[in-house]
């Protein structure tokens, strides 16, 4: 049974990383108390919040992760850059924020302008299409202390103060509903890469997923972003919202039960998710070919939904997700039990 720990990520040793850098970014916010720029603590929360007086800046960081590995071997670096604005622009997008510029940084072993030029041509595409500018960035090439391409990015987003979304309102009964993915966005690839080389070997990118697209076409398919549909319900900066967005979660590493808890939990509460999408049929494959467990795909994986929203505006959510050609629907409801329950 192919497990992400058993691929090479032990999640609660990230988790206990990750916590030891936030307790040491916490540190710092005495720095700039009484001062332009105060941060806003919001334990759990998906990017951090400035005060800007009027307004609070949002930063943020994240990258493509080892979906860039998939890339190189096939030769099709041209759609990274909508994974890469979505990891940062959607995890902003949980907060009401809209997303002003994205700058990014690569790191290579070899610098080859083949390469670049598609990514940055991935990334001047999605930007576009999602009103960002990328106003900077930085290529560093490190010779033998990477094995290929890394590629991160930084936020900066905006959001006027009072229509910053925090699930301060939510209450028992409030309606979820979660967001179509179009795949595996840029979480768990490792454990993808373990399973598709166990059982197809070291070119596993080669080989037929059907008679169409090879397994590294497939797993290369890129993430839907969600930042522009939230902008048109929750209103740019000087827009007024549309619907009342009570919550939202980007649906990132841990997927599913690893996110929902960081809006639900600090408020006391729990969800029932009894009307999830259909896992996409390349996670379905992955978890035959891997025998993954239940409990490890929706930890790992998205499972099909990218982004959860919490509100009662279903009817327009729904048909704004439409007109947005992402498909969403009613996946549950929160409740009062603190546990996260996937029917």
């Amino acid at each position: 049974m192919a497990t992400y720990e058993e691929s090479g990520v032990n999640i609660e040793l990230g988790d206990k990383c990750s916590q030891i850098a936030y307790t040491a970014a916490k540190n710092t916010f005495i720095g700039r108390r009484g001062m332009i720029g105060e941060p806003v603590l919001d334990e759990g929360g998906f990017a951090g919040a400035l005060d800007m007086g009027d307004f609070f800046l949002i930063q943020n960081d994240d990258g493509v992760g080892t979906k860039i590995k998939v890339a190189e071997k096939i030769g099709k670096l041209n759609t990274l850059g909508y994974d890469l604005v979505a990891m940062v622009a959607d995890d902003a997008a949980c907060l009401g924020a809209e997303t002003i510029s994205v700058s990014n940084t690569l790191d290579v072993n070899k610098v080859d302008a083949e390469k670049v030029t598609q990514l940055m041509a991935g990334l001047e595409a999605a930007a576009l299409e999602h009103k960002i500018v990328v106003p900077g960035g930085e290529i560093a090439e490190l010779s033998d202390m990477t094995n290929g391409y890394l590629w991160n990015a930084t936020a900066m987003s905006i959001v006027k103060k009072n229509k910053i979304i925090n699930g301060q309102n939510i209450k028992e009964g409030d309606k979820i509903i979660g967001l179509r993915s179009a795949g595996i966005r840029s979480n768990g690839f490792t454990l993808v890469r373990y399973i598709l080389k166990e059982a197809y070997g070291e070119d596993w990118e080669f080989e037929k997923y059907d008679h169409e697209m090879t397994w590294g076409e497939v797993v290369l398919t890129p993430s839907k972003i969600y930042t522009s549909l939230i902008m048109d319900l929750h209103g740019r900066f000087e827009e007024s919202p549309k619907v009342d967005l009570k919550g939202i979660v980007h649906v990132t590493g841990g997927g599913i039960p690893g996110n929902l808890p960081r809006l639900l939990k600090k408020h006391g509460f729990g969800a029932n998710l009894d009307n999830l999408f259909e896992p996409h049929e390349v996670m379905k494959k992955l978890i035959e070919l891997g025998n993954v467990s239940k409990e490890e795909a929706y930890r790992t994986w998205n499972m099909g939904v990218g982004m959860i929203i919490v509100s009662n505006d279903v009817d327009q959510i729904i048909a704004t997700a439409k007109a947005h050609n992402i498909e969403a629907q009613v996946i549950g409801e929160v409740t009062q039990s603190g546990i996260i329950n996937i029917a």
